[in-house]
């Protein structure tokens, strides 16, 4: 039967049922995306079912036959599902793709949009070695768990480790010029490491960097974001100029870690703010402390850098710019990294049914585990208000 004329109830039924599959990568219903090509019902509650993937060798071709075979087991009378699967030909592609960029001909960077609400964070440190990126994955994590729908660009391309802090093997995949990021816990990711051979190193200058930059934010479908974060290299290099070309209303979350020296460095990576027109949102301390067996904490890199370069670049950018938490060393953070688990979602067992540490709702600040500072300032971030002014909300006056 054509899909958008159901001749009974049960048809009603499969088609509703059908609207609840998703394709798995770019994460809406294949009934919106033109994927459904054809729904017959036979005898005795048999249902076969055509749909047809966007390219030949779609790595999740398994992934969509079970969920539709899945969503049509649900339905009352339906006993048996059969699914066939077919490949879009280049003119339904065409279609698929202006229906994803909204019927905009021009490959744009879409978070720069004047009606567009994502909040894009680029994650940058001072120098290497703080944990920046292990503080991106589980700030990423956190908010997808909260129900947020989030990226992440993994800008370290020399040295780029997001997708094994995820544990993303499989590369991404192309309809045409289009790229669609792998998806790992809600999160959809596009890295260089996706697209090199094992460990084989990135030795490209300023131009390339700035061109790869450029291609994941306007060729990879990341479609509606809340939040994407940018894991960039540390220092205040091509890649961070870039940034506040390509996306100078992204803010800036700096990290570093409690000992001077890497205060004094991390101070510089965000005063390049001043140079760029972002905006440095607050300093995130990793590393603060050590908790022993006695329940003292042992300062193993001294203390006090955060606040440090939270007060001085207040004071030279001329506003506030928050120490928003401190996160402790913790080995389970280090284990989540090398076993490619964010440790939020695998210490979620510790947290109340609405996200919170404790008893009373409450998550104090300096959680006693990594885990649980980090979720409390992922909620912190997640709920920060959002200005609305310049920007289009699809209303006009009567």
């Amino acid at each position: 039967m054509p899909v958008s004329e159901p001749a009974s109830a049960l048809e009603a039924q499969v088609l509703r049922a059908l609207d609840t599959v998703q394709d798995p990568e770019l994460r809406r219903p294949i009934t919106e995306l033109g994927m459904l090509k054809e729904v017959r019902l036979g005898a005795g509650g048999s249902v076969a079912v055509e749909v047809l993937l966007t390219i030949a060798g779609c790595p999740l071709r398994d992934t969509i036959t079970a969920d539709v075979e899945r969503a049509l087991a649900a339905v009352p009378g339906v006993n048996t599902v059969d699914v066939f699967l077919d490949v879009m030909t280049p003119e339904q592609r065409n279609a698929l793709k202006d229906r994803l960029r909204g019927g905009d001909p021009v490959r744009t960077i879409p978070f720069n949009r004047p009606d567009s609400l994502t909040r894009v964070y680029a994650v940058a440190s001072g120098k290497g070695g703080v944990g920046k990126s292990s503080v991106t994955v589980n700030l990423a994590a956190a908010m997808a768990s909260l129900g947020l729908r989030v990226g992440i660009v993994d800008a370290d391309v020399h040295g780029f480790s997001v997708p094994g802090l995820l544990g993303i093997t499989r590369p991404p995949t192309r309809v045409d010029e289009m790229i669609l990021p792998p998806v790992a816990y809600g999160i959809k990711t596009i890295s260089i490491g996706m697209f090199v051979d094992g460990n084989q190193p990135v030795a490209w200058r300023g131009p390339m960097l700035h061109r790869a930059l450029e291609q994941f934010l306007t060729d990879v479908y990341f479609g509606d974001l809340d939040v994407l974060f940018l894991d960039l290299p540390p220092g205040t290099g091509d890649i961070a100029i870039s940034v506040g070309q390509l996306l100078p209303g992204s803010e800036i979350l700096l990290v570093t870690t409690p000992q001077s020296a890497a205060a004094d460095v991390a101070e510089r990576a965000g005063s390049v703010a001043r140079q760029t027109g972002q905006k440095v949102t607050g300093v995130i301390e990793n590393m603060s402390w050590l908790a022993l067996p006695g329940g003292e904490r042992l300062e193993v890199f001294g203390s006090g850098g955060g606040a440090a370069v939270s007060g001085r670049l207040g004071d030279t950018l001329g506003y506030p710019v928050p120490l928003l938490g401190s996160i402790p060393l913790d080995v389970a953070l280090r284990e989540g990294g090398d076993g490619g688990l964010p440790v939020v979602l695998a210490d979620a067992g510790a947290a109340t049914a609405d996200g919170t540490d404790d008893a009373e709702g409450n998550t104090p600040a300096g959680g006693e585990t990594a885990a649980a500072e980090l979720r409390r300032i992922a909620r912190e971030l997640a709920h920060r208000p959002r200005g609305l002014a310049g920007r289009s909300l699809g209303v006009s006056p009567v």
